[in-house]
Formats: C-alpha cells, sequence, structure tokens
C-alpha cells in the first residue's frame, strides 16, 4: 500500500517497514492499528511488553485537521499520495522566494530539516482524533485570560532579563519536546529503556530524560511543580500508561495550566510501530479534553546529544539587542 512506499522514503523508517504485520481498519471513524493475528508483543524477562527501541515521529500529518477536509477524519490513498505530495513540495526548504525577507525566513536550507517524508500510516488527517473535528478545543474564558497577560507581559518586558525569555530560548524546555511529545521540524527521536520497576524515556529534542516510577509513590504537595510534571506509570493491559501532573506554571502547553493532568499511552503494534496517544484533561484552560494519536515508527540510527545552551549566542544577541533599544529610547 502507499504509505508502506513512502514509509520507506522516510529518512528514519528502517527497510523492514515493508514486512509490517498490522491491518488499517475503521473504528468510530478513525482509523486503528490492528495487530495481525500471527504477530505477538515481544516481550521484557519482567514480563512486560518490550517497549524499548529508538522510535521517531517525524510525520507530516497536523495536529489539527485542515479546514480542506471539513469532516473527514481518514484519507483515501489517493488523497494521501497528493496531500503528501504538496505537504513535501511546501517544506523543502531549498526553494528561494523572490521577495528577499520572505528567503530569510528560509535560512536554514533543507538539509537541516526532518519532518518526514510521509503521513501517518493511519492517514488520518490530524493528529487530534478528540474532538471528532480534528480541533484543539478552546480555551476556557480562564484560559484566555492567562494568554493575553503573558502575551501583555511578553510586549511590556520581552526582554529584561533572561527570564523574560521563553523556555526554548533558555535551552530549559522544548513545546514539542512534552510531555506530551509532538513532532516538529527535527530531532524527532526518543528512545525507550526499561527495567521491571521504571520505564525511562529520552527525548532527542534538548536531550531530556524522563524517569517514570511503575510503582507507586507518596503524593506531591500541591505547592511542588516541576519542567515536566510529576510522572506516574502503570500497565494497562499491554499498554504502558503514564499519568502526569504537578506541572509548573510556565510550560503552559498549548495554553494549559499548571494543574493539566496529562495522560499518555504507549501501545507496541507491530515490531517497527508504537502508538503514542496522549489527552490533555485541564479544566481551567480548555473547554473539554482532548486527545492526539502519533504512530511512531522504529528507527534504526542513533539519537544525539541535543547541547542546546552550549554557544547559545541568541540569548547575548537577544539581551544585548534589548539594551542597546533601551539606550536609543534614553532609558
Amino acid at each position: 500500500m502507499h504509505w508502506f512506499s513512502q514509509a520507506l522514503k522516510s529518512r528514519r523508517a528502517p527497510a523492514a517497514m515493508i514486512a509490517l504485520l498490522f491491518a488499517l481498519v475503521s473504528l468510530g471513524g478513525q482509523a486503528q492499528l490492528a495487530p495481525s493475528a500471527d504477530w505477538t508483543v515481544p516481550r521484557t524477562p519482567a514480563g512486560h511488553p518490550d517497549l524499548q527501541g529508538i522510535w521517531s515521529n517525524a510525520i507530516l500529518t497536523p495536529l489539527e485537521r485542515p479546514a480542506e477536509f471539513g469532516d473527514v477524519a481518514v484519507l483515501s490513498e489517493e488523497e494521501a499520495i497528493e496531500y503528501e505530495r504538496r505537504r513535501v513540495e511546501q517544506n523543502n526548504m531549498d526553494r528561494r522566494a523572490a521577495d528577499n525577507s520572505a528567503d530569510l525566513g528560509g535560512a536554514y536550507n533543507d538539509f537541516w530539516w526532518d519532518r518526514g517524508n510521509s503521513i501517518a500510516v493511519t492517514r488520518q488527517t490530524s493528529l487530534v482524533i478528540d474532538p471528532p473535528d480534528g480541533q484543539i478545543p478552546e480555551l476556557t474564558a480562564a484560559g484566555k485570560r492567562r494568554a493575553e497577560q503573558r502575551a501583555e507581559r511578553r510586549r511590556l518586558h520581552p526582554a529584561d532579563g533572561p527570564e523574560d525569555r521563553s523556555l526554548a530560548d533558555r535551552c530549559i524546555n522544548w513545546p514539542s519536546a512534552g510531555p506530551p511529545m509532538l513532532p516538529t521540524a527535527y530531532n524527532n527521536n526518543y528512545q525507550i529503556v526499561q527495567t521491571a520497576d521504571h520505564v525511562l524515556l529520552v527525548n532527542e529534542m534538548v536531550h531530556e530524560t524522563r524517569i517514570i516510577p511503575l510503582a507507586e509513590r507518596p503524593a506531591l504537595p500541591d505547592d511542588l511543580r516541576q519542567w515536566l510534571g510529576r510522572s506516574q506509570g502503570r500497565w494497562e493491559g499491554d499498554t504502558l500508561v503514564v499519568e502526569t501532573t504537578h506541572f509548573s506554571d510556565q510550560t503552559y502547553f498549548r495554553g494549559a495550566s499548571k494543574d493539566m493532568h496529562l495522560t499518555e499511552r504507549f501501545t507496541r503494534a507491530a515490531d517497527d510501530v508504537l502508538i503514542y496517544e496522549f489527552t490533555v484533561n485541564d479544566p481551567a484552560a480548555f473547554t473539554r479534553p482532548w486527545t492526539a494519536r502519533i504512530p511512531s515508527i522504529k528507527a534504526d540510527g542513533l539519537i544525539y546529544e541535543y547541547a542546546c545552551h552550549e554557544g547559545n549566542r541568541s540569548m547575548t544577541g537577544i539581551l544585548a539587542g534589548a539594551r542597546a533599544e533601551e539606550r536609543a529610547r534614553g532609558e
């Protein structure tokens, strides 16, 4: 089928993709991965499903459904071929623009980008699968106020000090690195390592490691907050479920509050496919919970250290530029 041949062209997808042992079926308007009857889930010595390895979520499928697809949740094979062709062409950073300012926006040539060359193997039109319209729910009134306050703070104090810059600017956390994890322009790889009582998840973007215990731990006090939240894992059948709370009020994923309750699910669907699904539940920010599903493909390479802050000249330039503007204004 088309998504096999396209996956083989990806820089991250292994050649074994052609031997995937699952079927594409429709359930409730969404494409699902159903393991073949003659495929069994590999297991660790502890008896848990073996999720270990390096996985790539480089994918052309957008987070939210493009307007052109309306209420279509799954593309036909022909539609997928055309959509992939257009997305690859649009993403080609080696194209030159006639307008100089637009051309400058493509300062990185195509060599540096790794968005992938194919959409999800499920051919879903968006990573968001719930709500059914494929859109992130609207922010609540309180969520909108927080967003407005952050924007106003950023407008009035764009660079008084490094604390005024984003976590990405400061190399603390990248929005796509999570949790939850989302496809981005490059470094779309993560590694899973398992022991009998812990799961380690190493994200290539910003080189962050999450250590997820499987045994219950004492509750944290509400005022103890962490950049990546506090994760607790468990097994539900052959699915690893990770619940994360106690986020910092500076992370605000897609407008979420510090009280976001994140549920992630990792399910091995084939030797070369891992289904990563997450649900955001945050009544203080969103008018309803929402869920995204990202089929990840087994990678045959390595992940590398994302040395973000070493030689981070951008922060020096941003702060120096702000001081120069203040001097020009006589401040």
